[in-house]
Protein backbone atom coordinates (compact mmCIF):
# COMPACT_ATOMS: atom_id res chain seq x y z
CA UNK A 1 0.00 0.00 0.00
CA UNK A 2 1.58 3.42 -1.22
CA UNK A 3 1.60 6.03 1.41
CA UNK A 4 1.19 9.66 0.58
CA UNK A 5 4.01 12.38 2.06
CA UNK A 6 2.31 14.82 0.12
CA UNK A 7 0.67 16.59 3.51
CA UNK A 8 3.69 16.84 5.17
CA UNK A 9 5.13 18.70 2.52
CA UNK A 10 2.41 20.99 2.54
CA UNK A 11 3.27 21.98 5.92
CA UNK A 12 0.21 22.55 7.34
CA UNK A 13 -0.42 23.87 11.20
CA UNK A 14 -2.28 21.95 14.05
CA UNK A 15 -5.14 23.55 13.99
CA UNK A 16 -6.86 24.80 10.76
CA UNK A 17 -8.84 28.01 10.94
CA UNK A 18 -12.31 27.33 9.35
CA UNK A 19 -13.54 30.54 7.73
CA UNK A 20 -17.45 29.67 7.17
CA UNK A 21 -18.39 31.78 10.25
CA UNK A 22 -16.35 34.96 9.08
CA UNK A 23 -18.79 36.22 6.19
CA UNK A 24 -22.28 36.29 5.81
CA UNK A 25 -23.27 33.39 7.66
CA UNK A 26 -21.51 34.31 10.64
CA UNK A 27 -20.30 37.57 11.82
CA UNK A 28 -20.07 39.73 8.60
CA UNK A 29 -16.65 40.47 9.13
CA UNK A 30 -15.64 44.39 7.33
CA UNK A 31 -12.23 44.08 5.04
CA UNK A 32 -10.35 45.66 8.03
CA UNK A 33 -11.81 43.17 10.14
CA UNK A 34 -10.83 39.93 8.77
CA UNK A 35 -7.61 41.80 7.81
CA UNK A 36 -7.14 41.46 11.79
CA UNK A 37 -8.31 38.35 12.10
CA UNK A 38 -6.42 36.63 9.50
CA UNK A 39 -2.68 38.57 11.06
CA UNK A 40 -3.80 37.70 14.29
CA UNK A 41 -3.83 34.26 13.06
CA UNK A 42 -0.86 33.99 11.63
CA UNK A 43 1.10 35.45 14.10
CA UNK A 44 -0.05 32.87 16.06
CA UNK A 45 1.45 30.29 13.31
CA UNK A 46 -1.62 29.16 12.46
CA UNK A 47 -1.75 30.13 8.55
CA UNK A 48 -4.17 28.23 6.97
CA UNK A 49 -7.24 28.89 5.91
CA UNK A 50 -10.35 25.99 5.17
CA UNK A 51 -12.78 27.58 2.61
CA UNK A 52 -15.61 26.34 0.45
CA UNK A 53 -17.26 27.78 -2.50
CA UNK A 54 -20.81 27.71 -1.15
CA UNK A 55 -19.97 29.46 1.92
CA UNK A 56 -21.84 33.19 2.25
CA UNK A 57 -23.74 31.92 -0.59
CA UNK A 58 -20.48 32.21 -2.76
CA UNK A 59 -19.27 35.32 -1.51
CA UNK A 60 -16.85 34.42 1.48
CA UNK A 61 -13.77 33.19 -0.66
CA UNK A 62 -14.59 36.53 -2.38
CA UNK A 63 -14.27 39.05 0.87
CA UNK A 64 -11.06 37.11 2.42
CA UNK A 65 -9.51 37.63 -1.39
CA UNK A 66 -10.56 41.28 -1.21
CA UNK A 67 -8.03 41.25 1.85
CA UNK A 68 -5.46 39.19 -0.02
CA UNK A 69 -5.79 42.08 -2.92
CA UNK A 70 -5.50 44.80 -0.47
CA UNK A 71 -2.15 43.58 0.94
CA UNK A 72 -0.13 41.52 -1.45
CA UNK A 73 2.31 40.40 1.08
CA UNK A 74 -0.29 38.44 2.88
CA UNK A 75 -0.65 35.51 0.06
CA UNK A 76 2.73 34.28 0.82
CA UNK A 77 1.92 34.01 4.42
CA UNK A 78 -1.37 31.78 3.69
CA UNK A 79 -2.19 28.14 2.66
CA UNK A 80 -5.58 28.69 1.29
CA UNK A 81 -7.82 25.35 1.41
CA UNK A 82 -11.09 25.37 -0.53
CA UNK A 83 -14.03 23.13 -1.26
CA UNK A 84 -15.87 22.61 -4.12
CA UNK A 85 -19.04 20.43 -5.62
CA UNK A 86 -21.81 20.98 -3.99
CA UNK A 87 -24.39 22.91 -5.80
CA UNK A 88 -26.56 25.48 -3.51
CA UNK A 89 -29.45 26.74 -4.78
CA UNK A 90 -29.27 30.51 -4.01
CA UNK A 91 -30.05 33.92 -5.05
CA UNK A 92 -26.22 33.80 -6.93
CA UNK A 93 -26.80 31.20 -8.30
CA UNK A 94 -29.93 30.93 -10.24
CA UNK A 95 -28.94 28.74 -12.86
CA UNK A 96 -28.83 25.64 -9.58
CA UNK A 97 -33.05 24.44 -9.57
CA UNK A 98 -31.93 21.42 -7.30
CA UNK A 99 -29.46 21.12 -4.55
CA UNK A 100 -27.07 18.20 -5.76
CA UNK A 101 -22.88 17.64 -6.44
CA UNK A 102 -21.34 17.46 -9.08
CA UNK A 103 -17.45 16.53 -9.57
CA UNK A 104 -17.09 16.55 -12.93
CA UNK A 105 -14.44 18.08 -14.87
CA UNK A 106 -16.15 20.37 -16.21
CA UNK A 107 -17.76 21.80 -12.84
CA UNK A 108 -14.29 20.82 -11.15
CA UNK A 109 -11.99 23.04 -13.39
CA UNK A 110 -15.08 25.99 -13.38
CA UNK A 111 -15.23 26.08 -9.42
CA UNK A 112 -11.38 26.69 -9.66
CA UNK A 113 -10.89 28.86 -11.87
CA UNK A 114 -13.72 30.73 -10.18
CA UNK A 115 -12.09 30.22 -6.43
CA UNK A 116 -8.59 32.01 -8.42
CA UNK A 117 -10.58 35.00 -9.08
CA UNK A 118 -12.16 35.36 -5.99
CA UNK A 119 -8.95 35.31 -3.57
CA UNK A 120 -7.16 37.38 -6.56
CA UNK A 121 -4.51 34.21 -6.49
CA UNK A 122 -3.14 32.41 -9.58
CA UNK A 123 -2.61 29.25 -7.13
CA UNK A 124 -4.41 27.27 -4.10
CA UNK A 125 -2.82 25.34 -1.73
CA UNK A 126 -5.26 22.62 -0.98
CA UNK A 127 -8.40 21.60 -3.42
CA UNK A 128 -11.15 18.93 -1.65
CA UNK A 129 -14.07 17.81 -3.19
CA UNK A 130 -16.62 18.77 -0.40
CA UNK A 131 -18.84 15.94 -0.85
CA UNK A 132 -18.72 12.74 -2.70
CA UNK A 133 -21.33 12.50 -6.22
CA UNK A 134 -22.19 9.19 -6.63
CA UNK A 135 -22.94 10.56 -9.94
CA UNK A 136 -18.23 10.65 -10.06
CA UNK A 137 -16.05 8.73 -12.25
CA UNK A 138 -12.35 8.23 -10.79
CA UNK A 139 -10.63 8.77 -14.08
CA UNK A 140 -12.36 11.70 -14.97
CA UNK A 141 -11.52 13.50 -11.69
CA UNK A 142 -7.48 12.42 -11.84
CA UNK A 143 -7.25 13.44 -15.06
CA UNK A 144 -8.94 17.35 -14.14
CA UNK A 145 -6.55 17.07 -11.22
CA UNK A 146 -3.59 15.95 -12.84
CA UNK A 147 -4.50 18.68 -15.17
CA UNK A 148 -4.92 21.62 -12.40
CA UNK A 149 -1.57 20.47 -11.19
CA UNK A 150 0.39 20.50 -14.21
CA UNK A 151 -0.90 24.25 -14.70
CA UNK A 152 0.04 25.21 -11.45
CA UNK A 153 -3.47 25.98 -10.24
CA UNK A 154 -3.66 23.39 -7.28
CA UNK A 155 -0.43 22.33 -5.56
CA UNK A 156 -2.44 19.11 -3.72
CA UNK A 157 -5.98 17.54 -3.66
CA UNK A 158 -8.10 15.51 -0.91
CA UNK A 159 -11.84 14.98 -0.06
CA UNK A 160 -14.63 15.80 2.60
CA UNK A 161 -16.82 13.76 4.04
CA UNK A 162 -16.13 10.77 1.67
CA UNK A 163 -16.85 7.40 2.56
CA UNK A 164 -13.85 4.60 2.91
CA UNK A 165 -14.93 2.92 0.05
CA UNK A 166 -15.47 6.33 -1.54
CA UNK A 167 -12.10 7.22 -0.77
CA UNK A 168 -10.24 4.00 -1.87
CA UNK A 169 -12.36 4.21 -5.60
CA UNK A 170 -11.14 8.39 -6.62
CA UNK A 171 -7.43 7.54 -4.33
CA UNK A 172 -7.00 4.62 -6.64
CA UNK A 173 -6.51 6.79 -9.97
CA UNK A 174 -4.90 9.72 -8.12
CA UNK A 175 -3.51 10.34 -4.48
CA UNK A 176 -5.13 12.21 -2.29
CA UNK A 177 -3.74 14.00 0.51
CA UNK A 178 -6.28 14.01 3.10
CA UNK A 179 -10.25 13.33 4.07
CA UNK A 180 -11.81 16.63 5.73
CA UNK A 181 -14.60 14.49 7.95
CA UNK A 182 -16.65 15.29 10.88
CA UNK A 183 -15.19 14.00 14.11
CA UNK A 184 -15.37 14.43 17.89
CA UNK A 185 -16.76 13.27 21.28
CA UNK A 186 -20.48 14.28 19.74
CA UNK A 187 -19.55 12.36 16.32
CA UNK A 188 -17.83 9.07 17.00
CA UNK A 189 -18.44 7.46 13.77
CA UNK A 190 -15.32 7.86 12.15
CA UNK A 191 -13.30 6.02 15.03
CA UNK A 192 -15.26 2.55 13.97
CA UNK A 193 -15.88 2.94 10.38
CA UNK A 194 -12.38 2.88 9.42
CA UNK A 195 -11.97 6.82 8.23
CA UNK A 196 -9.50 7.09 10.32
CA UNK A 197 -7.52 3.54 10.51
CA UNK A 198 -7.39 4.52 6.82
CA UNK A 199 -5.60 8.14 6.86
CA UNK A 200 -2.72 6.06 8.83
CA UNK A 201 -2.71 3.13 6.10
CA UNK A 202 -1.92 5.72 3.62
CA UNK A 203 0.12 8.21 6.12
CA UNK A 204 -1.82 11.24 5.72
CA UNK A 205 -3.74 13.40 8.32
CA UNK A 206 -7.56 14.04 8.30
CA UNK A 207 -9.17 17.25 9.18
CA UNK A 208 -11.90 17.51 11.84
CA UNK A 209 -14.92 19.48 10.79
CA UNK A 210 -17.23 20.99 13.87
CA UNK A 211 -14.40 19.51 16.38
CA UNK A 212 -16.59 20.70 19.50
CA UNK A 213 -19.62 19.32 18.22
CA UNK A 214 -21.07 22.61 16.85
CA UNK A 215 -20.54 24.17 20.26
CA UNK A 216 -23.68 21.86 21.64
CA UNK A 217 -22.02 21.72 25.26
CA UNK A 218 -21.97 25.54 25.27
CA UNK A 219 -26.07 26.01 24.89
CA UNK A 220 -29.05 26.46 26.62
CA UNK A 221 -30.48 22.62 26.35
CA UNK A 222 -27.97 19.84 26.73
CA UNK A 223 -28.53 16.18 26.13
CA UNK A 224 -28.04 13.34 28.10
CA UNK A 225 -24.62 12.52 26.37
CA UNK A 226 -23.58 16.46 26.66
CA UNK A 227 -24.42 16.19 30.32
CA UNK A 228 -22.25 13.53 31.00
CA UNK A 229 -19.75 14.65 29.14
CA UNK A 230 -19.98 18.10 30.45
CA UNK A 231 -19.55 16.35 33.95
CA UNK A 232 -16.35 14.62 33.29
CA UNK A 233 -14.59 17.64 31.13
CA UNK A 234 -15.05 19.67 34.52
CA UNK A 235 -13.02 17.27 36.17
CA UNK A 236 -10.60 16.77 34.22
CA UNK A 237 -10.70 20.42 33.06
CA UNK A 238 -8.99 20.91 36.88
CA UNK A 239 -6.53 18.48 36.26
CA UNK A 240 -5.18 19.93 32.75
CA UNK A 241 -6.04 23.67 34.25
CA UNK A 242 -7.67 24.06 31.24
CA UNK A 243 -10.63 24.78 29.21
CA UNK A 244 -13.60 22.94 28.24
CA UNK A 245 -13.11 23.44 24.32
CA UNK A 246 -9.14 23.01 24.94
CA UNK A 247 -10.15 19.77 26.52
CA UNK A 248 -11.79 18.76 23.42
CA UNK A 249 -9.24 19.95 21.09
CA UNK A 250 -6.80 17.89 22.71
CA UNK A 251 -8.94 14.56 22.93
CA UNK A 252 -9.01 14.86 18.93
CA UNK A 253 -5.37 16.15 19.04
CA UNK A 254 -4.38 13.06 20.96
CA UNK A 255 -5.41 10.52 18.13
CA UNK A 256 -2.21 8.82 16.70
CA UNK A 257 -3.86 9.52 12.63
CA UNK A 258 -2.60 13.21 13.49
CA UNK A 259 -6.14 14.77 12.87
CA UNK A 260 -5.80 18.61 12.20
CA UNK A 261 -9.18 20.20 13.86
CA UNK A 262 -11.00 22.84 11.71
CA UNK A 263 -11.82 25.68 14.23
CA UNK A 264 -15.46 27.41 13.76
CA UNK A 265 -15.30 30.54 15.67
CA UNK A 266 -14.88 34.41 13.96
CA UNK A 267 -13.66 35.34 17.76
CA UNK A 268 -9.24 35.65 17.82
CA UNK A 269 -9.37 35.33 21.43
CA UNK A 270 -11.14 31.57 20.92
CA UNK A 271 -8.00 31.03 18.28
CA UNK A 272 -5.68 31.78 20.65
CA UNK A 273 -7.67 29.45 23.44
CA UNK A 274 -7.69 26.87 20.78
CA UNK A 275 -3.74 26.83 20.40
CA UNK A 276 -3.02 26.18 23.64
CA UNK A 277 -4.61 22.70 23.25
CA UNK A 278 -1.62 21.40 21.48
CA UNK A 279 0.65 21.67 24.35
CA UNK A 280 -2.13 19.52 26.80
CA UNK A 281 -0.86 15.69 26.68
CA UNK A 282 -3.57 13.53 27.71
CA UNK A 283 -3.54 10.57 29.79
CA UNK A 284 -4.92 7.73 28.03
CA UNK A 285 -7.32 6.42 31.03
CA UNK A 286 -8.34 10.41 30.92
CA UNK A 287 -9.07 9.98 27.02
CA UNK A 288 -11.22 6.75 27.31
CA UNK A 289 -12.82 8.51 30.11
CA UNK A 290 -14.30 11.38 27.81
CA UNK A 291 -14.84 8.60 25.73
CA UNK A 292 -17.31 6.95 28.09
CA UNK A 293 -18.91 9.64 28.78
CA UNK A 294 -19.71 10.26 25.69
CA UNK A 295 -20.74 6.58 24.30
CA UNK A 296 -22.63 6.51 27.86
CA UNK A 297 -21.66 2.89 28.53
CA UNK A 298 -18.52 0.99 30.47
CA UNK A 299 -15.56 0.58 27.30
CA UNK A 300 -16.00 -3.07 27.21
Amino acid sequence: MHKNTDMNNLSLPELIIGTMRLGAWGSKMSSNELEIFINGCIDLGLNAFDHADIYGDYTTESDFGKVLKNNSSLRANVKLITKCGINKVCDIRPEYKVPSYDCSAGHIKASVEASLKNFNTDYIDLLLLHRPDYLMHPDEVAECFTKLKKDGKVCYFGVSNFSTSQFDLLNKSFQLTTNQIEVSLFHLDALDNGSLDQCMVHGIRPMAWSPLGGGSLFGTTLTEANKRILKVADGLCDVYSCTIDQLLFAWLLSHPSGILPVTGTSKLDRIVAAQKAVSIKLAREDWYLLLQAAKGNQIP
